[in-house]
């Protein structure tokens, strides 16, 4: 870990145990609040993978949380997430991509989504990534870490896990993103030159990574 890095602190190529974002430290993973989901809905059975190669994001702050929804035959479930709050948000070049088994095909569909990959930037305000895991290169400026996690204005969990740990920053640049979410939410997310397409077979061959 290298510290003071151009006003900020870095990680290289870290993983986040518990929750994306989108970024934290190891730390975090040791007290997972019993927060409530970002979204106020229940989550699917399955997870998506996303890649970006850079985000930008302002007055950051991430806490633990459970994604409570069904697994992929139905059956109630509740995912251990690291909610990444950012009130504003720029994104560039992102692939987003789910896997769907069609066992009556003997195959799998993948929805494969584009957005800001042509000299225009992704924009969100006010996004929420419920994130299971995540690799990237990032960079804290003016972080604070250890905070209760209510104590930040953008913290939208419950009062039990209020008084957990969290962190937060006033910028939080991350590139070379990899991460695996199971929910996105954002007042505006706006996608330039979007692409989406369905693909059929070895989901190997279309996943974002």
């Amino acid at each position: 870990m290298e510290s003071q890095v151009r006003g900020g602190t870095r990680w290289k190529r870290f993983a986040v145990v518990m929750v994306p974002s989108v970024a934290a430290t190891a730390a975090i993973g040791v007290s997972l609040a019993q927060g409530a989901l970002a979204a106020s809905f229940s989550v699917s059975g399955q997870n998506f993978k996303v890649t970006a190669d850079k985000l930008v994001g302002h007055d950051f702050v991430q806490y633990g949380a459970v994604a409570e929804g069904v697994d992929a035959k139905g059956n109630k479930a509740a995912h251990p997430v690291a909610v990444s709050g950012f009130k504003s948000a720029e994104i560039t070049s992102m692939c987003q991509s789910v896997v769907t088994p069609v066992p009556l095909l003997g195959t799998s569909v993948t929805l494969v989504l584009n957005a800001g990959d042509k000299g225009k930037e992704i924009t969100a305000d006010n996004l929420y990534l419920d994130v299971e895991s995540l690799d990237a290169d990032a960079v804290f400026e003016d972080i604070n870490i250890g905070i209760a996690a209510g104590s930040n204005k953008l913290y939208k969990g419950s009062d039990a896990g209020k008084f957990g740990f969290g962190q937060e920053s006033r910028i939080a640049t991350l590139t070379k993103v990899k991460q695996t979410a199971w929910a996105t939410t954002a007042g505006t997310f706006r996608l330039p030159d979007l692409n989406l397409r369905l693909k059929v077979g070895d989901p190997k061959q279309y996943e974002c990574y």
